[in-house]
């Protein structure tokens, strides 16, 4: 049986073939705890911190139909990711993404409840670290 929280592991490289600027580390909100001193989600299968890497794909088809060029990725660690350093002053610094995976969902945010369903098939990113662009491993 195939679990409904499928997750594939992905090459950076598939996901981000134009590479990815780091934009900023959040922590995740779990609005469950909100309004408690420690109200960080936490990852279901391991208990660790879930922080959110926004990241701007550089790949220059990712603007287009009404699409973001940002991207939020899910890193399951227990502190909070450090982005690289910069190599050129003033811009986001390059990423990659360690043990990355991808899991499948239909996105029903779409539906009114009369009349038609535009649902979509959608995906969530997760990762185990965060790299500069240049440790990641190339592709075989």
């Amino acid at each position: 049986m195939v679990p409904l929280s499928l997750k594939v592991p992905v090459p950076f490289e598939y996901v981000f073939p134009h590479g990815a600027l780091g934009l900023g580390v959040d922590a995740q909100l779990d609005f469950d705890r909100r309004g408690q001193a420690d109200d960080q989600a936490r990852d279901k299968d391991s208990g660790e911190r879930v922080w959110v890497v926004r990241v701007m794909d550089l790949d220059p088809e990712a603007g287009r139909f009404g699409r973001s060029t940002e991207v939020k990725v899910k890193v399951i660690a227990a502190h909070r990711p450090v982005l690289p350093a910069s190599m050129v002053p003033g811009y986001p610094p390059s990423i990659a993404f360690d043990g990355l995976t991808l899991t499948p969902y239909v996105d029903s945010q779409r539906c009114k409840a009369t009349g038609s369903c535009k649902a979509r098939m959608a995906y969530s990113l997760r990762a185990t670290a965060v790299l500069p662009a240049a440790a990641s491993a190339p592709v075989a």
